[in-house]
């Protein structure tokens, strides 16, 4: 089974944690090397981030479980790379 390398999440977080915190301890999770967490939107009580995790094995429940632990909800999954290499995209019409 091929493992993850990438996995691109939409999360909810609340204001208390720091943003810095919050990719910190995801870049602590089984199989991740790095975190990329960007603030798409913040109101007086949460923010909104992309968080961009790659490794050679992310383990996709141990980063849904760190999340929920530090009060975080996914609201979606918008990309998963697996495979020996990462694979980027390519632009297409739609774009």
């Amino acid at each position: 089974m091929s493992t993850i390398k990438r996995l691109v999440l939409d999360i909810m977080k609340p204001n208390e944690i720091e943003t810095g915190e919050f990719a910190r301890r995801l870049a602590k999770t089984d199989g991740a090397d790095g975190v990329n967490a960007t603030l798409i939107e913040s109101d007086k009580k949460v923010q909104n981030l992309k968080l961009t995790i790659e490794g050679d094995d992310v383990d996709a429940d141990t980063v849904e479980g760190t999340i929920e632990d530090l009060g975080g909800t996914i609201h979606s999954v918008d990309e998963v790379a697996c495979g020996d290499r990462l694979v980027e995209e390519s632009p297409t019409h739609q774009d």
